[in-house]
């Protein structure tokens, strides 16, 4: 195969599709949407059967557990992917709608219209959710999309996109509109990347070494995260029972998600009383404690953490600790070595929670609740495209508004300028 007239073909096509995707009505976009999820549910047991010889073939090559984790579907997850797509349909239409509409002295009228992004590029490896997702937020945002899935779940991902182009077509949409790339050539996400005039943005989800190399291969703005190095703080206030329950949400609900919490902090006041029995319940659950001097005190089970500890994502079962004097030094913690992803504070303290709110400067920024909510379905998204801790356009997960632009438009009656 020639990746790169391959690559351009399906540029060509996106770029066409998403023409017809911009005009496209919301009632033939939700036809599109509910048809595909009736398509997945109809095509289950090819949908399990694909992906346990994705999953068989993997496990053979030596892909980690947290990988095959993510690989992993099951009837279960197959509803959820139906069930997102119908939350989708369920959303309001974004495209089109104004606002911020005001009167000039002039006599115009400004304002601005919310219109697609056009063609977005989505980069994901062993994550067979993603394929539906995607498809669902760009389809409904107005948008087309080339979706390159990793190698490790190729039949998966074809499979699922066989229902979408079921539902496309059911709807009279082009079929075009999205696209997953058939060839496991690493060349062809190169050329996804450097193709402005196919594609209008990138969103890569998978590894810190993926989303380093996009970023720095890219010739279209990416919408991307690096890590999540994600922080739970127990204040001095806190409710024990509260910190508990959420610690062990955060950390052991899944390790291999972006959204578990990689490092614990605990007030020092509170140190004595609290530290031993969250890392009983850490020990417990199988999780390595790294712990600063104050932290292997407490805890005669911690190692040692290094610097490179604070930093790191470690998506097993191990977290950093550290006993920090109060609110003061977990935010300045915080914002030193975290990767800006979701930070939680647990506290009874009003005073407090606003300030970590306030200065925590991250994406995402709890009280009281596990990190493990940073998440599209979680925040009412119906899906997300993706996480981004970039400070423009958008923060966060990545929803239908995160697939869309604006752009001024003017009302005038004979204006002219003076």
């Amino acid at each position: 195969m020639d990746v790169k007239h391959y690559m351009e073909k399906l540029g060509a096509a996106a770029r066409a599709a998403s023409r017809q995707m911009a005009k496209a009505s919301t009632a033939a976009k939700n036809a599109a949407l509910l048809a595909m999820a009736a398509d997945i549910r109809a095509r289950q047991d090819e949908l399990l059967a694909a992906n346990a010889a994705d999953v068989a073939e993997a496990r053979a090559a030596g892909l980690e557990p947290a990988m095959l984790d993510r690989l992993t579907i099951s009837a279960k997850s197959i509803e959820a992917m139906a069930q997102g797509l119908e939350q989708v349909a369920a959303l309001p239409d974004p495209i089109g709608e104004i606002s911020d509409m005001k009167y000039r002295p002039t006599g115009i009228q400004v304002g601005k219209m919310r219109v697609p992004l056009g063609v977005v590029g989505i980069i994901y490896e062993a994550r067979p959710n993603v394929t539906a997702d995607a498809a669902a937020l760009c389809l409904k945002s107005g948008n087309a999309a080339i979706l390159r899935g990793g190698k490790e779940a190729l039949r998966c991902n074809q499979a699922i996109a066989a229902s979408v182009r079921a539902g496309l077509k059911a709807a009279g949409l082009p079929e075009t509109a999205v696209q997953v790339v058939e060839t496991t050539d690493r060349a062809a996400v190169g050329h996804l990347v450097a193709m402005p005039e196919y594609v209008d943005v990138i969103v890569p989800r998978g590894g810190k070494g993926l989303i380093e190399r996009i970023s720095k291969e890219a010739r279209v703005p990416v919408i991307k995260h690096l890590d999540g190095n994600c922080h739970v703080y127990i204040d001095v206030s806190a409710d024990p029972a509260k910190a508990l329950k959420i610690l062990e949400n955060a950390k052991t609900q899944r390790l291999g998600t972006c959204n578990t919490a990689e490092s614990l902090l605990v007030a020092r006041p509170v140190a004595e009383s609290l530290l031993p029995i969250l890392a009983q319940m850490l020990t417990a659950r199988g999780v390595e404690i790294r712990g600063c001097a104050e932290t292997q005190k407490l805890v005669p089970q911690a190692k040692a953490a290094t610097e490179e500890d604070y930093h790191t994502e470690y998506l097993a079962a191990i977290i950093s600790c550290k006993v920090v004097a109060d609110v003061d030094e977990a935010i300045a913690h915080i914002n030193k070595y975290s990767s800006a992803h979701t930070e939680s504070i647990v506290t009874e303290d009003y005073t407090r929670a606003m300030r970590f709110l306030r200065e925590v400067d991250s994406s995402s920024v709890m009280v009281n609740a596990s990190t493990r909510f940073a998440d599209g379905f979680e925040y009412g998204l119906g899906a997300e495209i993706g996480i981004s801790t970039d400070k423009f356009h958008a923060r966060g997960p990545v929803g239908l508004e995160g697939l869309t632009s604006q752009k001024w438009i003017v009302f005038g009656n004979g204006e002219v300028r003076g």
